[in-house]
């Protein structure tokens, strides 16, 4: 079988989200399983020069965009296994520093689009599968089905549209719809691309796909809901059984406290070496060097979503327990950055807060830290709650999306459990679940909470396992699914 990755950003090449890390490693565990997976993403002119100069240039073609004919330059890259395909074009992401938030993004993926079902003919690839992933390739699938299904070539090519984020769905004036896609007034539709009076790629993705899938059971239950659905609830509710939801996990290979090079001291399941981790940042971060002090970490967006509000209405409140320290990595929000480096001016013995964004001080504060605070308002998936737990640091999260699939709550009469939840979206319900974590540190129940986490399976294997059998049924059945003369109601 053979499935194409279409997406905006993978590691190592452009990053600024989970999803290069998922485009990074799920399509190894689908090699593992013998399925030909291949990546296709733009050639930003910040893509590190080691990985640039080593690309192959295979040709040079023609994209329309609207009435015009852009170029795009087609390079290859095998990285790790995977063979990745690059489409340059110095107007769109040749002369870009950022990925995103750039006045012409409509245009700019309007054309990566495009330029993905027009070079499968050049790089000698002809997929059964595309894969596209998030917004920014959510026009492949309608592209696909109104200018490339009378070519033998494309005919048989079935779709896969995978939700990282509802929130972000790249919403773009009517006009883009003929003068940069070339689809008709037809297409302009509640039960097709119209959102809200523009054209969403991420509705495109949905409505025209033949199987829709998100990052974890549990949010692909809650954006059918109008709480979580960001206006899009009735299309996914639609969708029925064609919206399924598969877990995200790690690269466990990168991910490793036993050889991670960014710590200050490896280890596996020895505790006592973990510990010389949070002396050693207590240190470098200016915080009391004392190994017996719990240490919370927070590596995070500094945002609503992420719950930022509940900490900053409770932050005092915590800071005023008599053993407990705060080290915080993130960047986001001014209220939220500016809030957070007050209190470490006031607290510089309690709370250390970096703002900005730093690989290795990431890893330090997986590993260093005892306790990992995730209280989001929603979260599809979530991967700092697994790299936490791989790294022996014990989440207390909200009960919300992924983090409801992969993190169980200790239950101290079972012994069960791999972290610490709350229900309601409430700083005090936060508040008294850290306390209650906080109570168990110390004990021989924190020892067993921390070797329970960090021996358990993270990676991608089994995600991996429920892609193929949704890729096999899809291809298996070879079957079209018209969705867009069908009623969204």
């Amino acid at each position: 079988m053979k499935v194409l990755f279409a997406a905006a950003e993978g590691s190592p090449f452009m990053k600024t989200g989970g999803l290069a890390d998922v485009i990074s490693a799920l399509p190894k565990a689908l090699l593992e399983s013998g399925i030909d997976v291949r990546v296709i993403m733009p050639k930003y002119k910040s893509i590190p020069e080691s990985y640039s100069s080593s690309m192959r240039f295979i040709k040079a073609i023609e994209v329309p965009v609207g009435w015009r004919q852009v170029y795009c330059g087609l390079f290859e890259l095998m990285h790790e296994g995977v063979m990745f395909y690059f489409l340059d074009s110095e107007y769109y992401f040749g002369a870009r520093d950022t990925a995103y938030g750039h006045y012409d993004d409509g245009e700019r993926f309007a054309f990566l689009d495009r330029a993905i079902l027009e070079a499968l003919p050049h790089v000698a690839f002809q997929p059964d599968i595309i894969h596209s992933h998030d917004w920014h390739t959510g026009m492949v699938a309608p592209l696909l089905d109104k200018h490339y299904r009378h070519d033998p070539f494309y005919r048989d090519i079935r779709t896969v549209y995978t939700i990282h984020n509802l929130q972000f769905q790249g919403v773009f004036p009517y006009e883009i719809l003929g003068d940069l896609l070339g689809l008709d007034h037809e297409a302009f539709h509640p039960e097709r691309l119209e959102y809200q009076g523009g054209v969403s790629f991420m509705k495109g993705g949905i409505v025209y796909s033949d199987r829709v899938t998100t990052v974890s059971q549990t949010y692909a239950d809650e954006i059918r809901t109008s709480y979580y659905g960001e206006g899009l609830d009735g299309t996914l509710r639609w969708l029925g059984g064609r919206l399924s939801g598969i877990v995200n996990g790690i690269d466990e290979q990168s991910y490793n406290p036993a050889t991670d090079p960014h710590l200050y001291l490896r280890y596996s399941s020895d505790i006592a070496k973990k510990q010389s981790n949070k002396t050693e940042l207590q240190r470098v971060l200016g915080l009391e060097q004392n190994k017996d002090i719990p240490l919370i970490g927070m590596v995070t967006r500094l945002t609503d979503q992420k719950g930022m509000d509940l900490v900053s209405h409770v932050l005092q409140e915590i800071l005023d327990e008599d053993q407990v320290q705060f080290a915080i990595l993130g960047s986001g929000d001014p209220k939220y950055e500016g809030f957070l480096l007050d209190k470490a001016y006031h607290h510089p013995k309690k709370l250390a807060v970096q703002v900005r964004f730093d690989e290795r001080l990431a890893r330090q504060i997986y590993a260093a830290s005892d306790l990992f605070l995730m209280p989001s308002r929603f979260e599809p998936c979530g991967l700092s709650q697994l790299l936490a737990l791989r790294y022996g640091s014990i989440p207390v999260v909200r009960e919300t999306g992924g983090l409801v699939d992969t993190v169980q709550a200790y239950d101290e009469y079972a012994g069960t459990g791999n972290g610490f939840s709350f229900t309601n979206y409430n700083a005090h319900d936060m508040l008294h679940t850290i306390r209650y974590a906080l109570s168990f540190y110390g004990t021989p129940v924190w020892k067993d909470l921390v070797q329970q986490a960090m021996s358990a399976d993270y990676s991608w294997g089994q995600s991996a396992a429920k892609y193929k059998e949704l890729y096999d049924e899809i291809v298996g059945a070879r079957t079209s699914v018209s969705t867009a003369g069908d009623s969204v109601e």
